[in-house]
């Protein structure tokens, strides 16, 4: 009883000054609450995967109603701002001058193809310098077409049907708004900021401030210091993630379909993984300004590169799918979509929560080792 009431007496105390020592530094405060909101609203409001009111050349040589109706189709997505050009020629200078990014020709027969059953040709050409605009318009560009050919057909009108069409039903994300899935995997990277970055200091700037040979005699053990370091950290960043999901929530109306308990299990995993690798470095090495950069090479830039969250790493070479396997924000990632767009899917859920378990224990074992009360490493 008495070694378990000396354990919380020390725990108590060093909590206390970590505690105070967050309290007192700005730099911990504005990583924790004003780099997130920062990161939610530059990422919600100002990067998006979407494109709208794209500029778009119309060249049409036939005057009928079938082609002003199609026309008009054009005119009324959110995706275009129609530009009518007289001729090709006209068209080509407005996407050589940037003032188009496409062009739409409705040739002459495009009516009479039609009225004979032929198939009539709507030919697109894209400005191709930006390759993911490129393909983006030319998947709205089906849809206009492929939606205006189905209400024709619908009304008993001339159109061309392709031999198989496509009924296509989006889950999830009925929407298809990259914002929904944007917003809860930057949840991630703002974890990794507070996890990592922050904890990546807490050691070093014990050894730069002389302070570390001070609390080497103390009667503080290595659990304790551990601890201490770890629970202030853990609090702090399940507070920046429960702030980054209400403001997902209210402001980006981003849905919500999971249990808060498996989002608050799974987030703990994935925080303690974090703090512990934070916490490895910062033992290691010593020194504030190397421990904050190696952090954000060896923490921040694969969570925002290798996590899946920008790019599909079904996509990526198979070194790179290898290599993405050993960053947790991988896992976490992940689970975020999984928990905001689908809801509890636990075959999805279970084996990224027991890899960010695993990870969690050996991140802590190892800063564990690597913090010691002796001057030497």
């Amino acid at each position: 009883m008495k070694s378990t009431a000396l354990f919380f007496m020390r725990l108590r105390g060093i909590l206390t000054k970590e505690t105070l020592q967050i309290l007192r530094d700005p730099s911990s405060i504005a990583l924790a609450i004003v780099m997130p909101m920062l990161l939610l609203f530059l990422f919600g409001f100002g990067v998006t995967l979407d494109a709208e009111h794209i500029p778009l050349a119309v060249v049409r040589e036939d005057d009928s109603g079938m082609a002003r109706d199609l026309v008009a189709r054009f005119e009324l997505s959110s995706h275009f701002e129609v530009k009518p050009a007289a001729a090709m020629k006209e068209a080509e200078e407005m996407v050589a001058g940037r003032r188009a990014d496409g062009i739409i020709l409705i040739q002459s027969d495009f009516t009479s193809r039609l009225q004979s059953g032929s198939q009539a040709t709507v030919q697109l050409i894209v400005n191709g310098i930006d390759a993911n605009r490129a393909r983006l318009i030319q998947g709205y560009v089906r849809n206009v077409v492929g939606s205006w050919s189905t209400m024709r057909k619908a009304r008993g009108e001339p159109a061309w049907t392709p031999a198989v069409s496509v009924a296509q039903r989006v889950w999830f994300n009925e929407g298809t708004e990259s914002r929904n899935f944007m917003v809860p995997g930057l949840i991630t990277l703002i974890m990794t900021l507070i996890g990592i970055l922050l904890t990546a200091l807490v050691v070093a700037r014990e050894w730069e401030r002389g302070t570390m040979e001070a609390m080497l005699v103390t009667p503080l053990r290595r659990v304790d210091i551990l601890l201490g370091k770890i629970i202030p950290y853990y609090i702090l960043g399940m507070l920046g993630m429960g702030l980054s999901v209400f403001v997902a929530v209210t402001l980006f109306q981003v849905p919500f379909r999971g249990s808060a308990t498996a989002l608050i299990i799974l987030s703990s995993l994935f925080m303690l993984a974090s703090l512990g690798f934070g916490l490895l470095l910062s033992a290691a090495i010593r020194i504030q300004f190397v421990a904050a950069q190696v952090s954000i090479v060896a923490g921040f830039l694969p969570a925002f590169f290798l996590s899946g969250l920008i790019f599909d790493l079904e996509s990526t070479p198979l070194p790179i799918q290898i290599i993405s396997h050993i960053v947790p924000a991988r896992y976490f990632v992940s689970i975020s979509h999984t928990l905001f767009m689908a809801g509890d899917v636990w075959a999805i859920l279970l084996p990224n929560g027991l890899i960010l378990a695993g990870m969690a224990v050996f991140f802590i074992s190892m800063a564990f080792r690597k913090i010691t009360k002796r001057l030497e490493n």
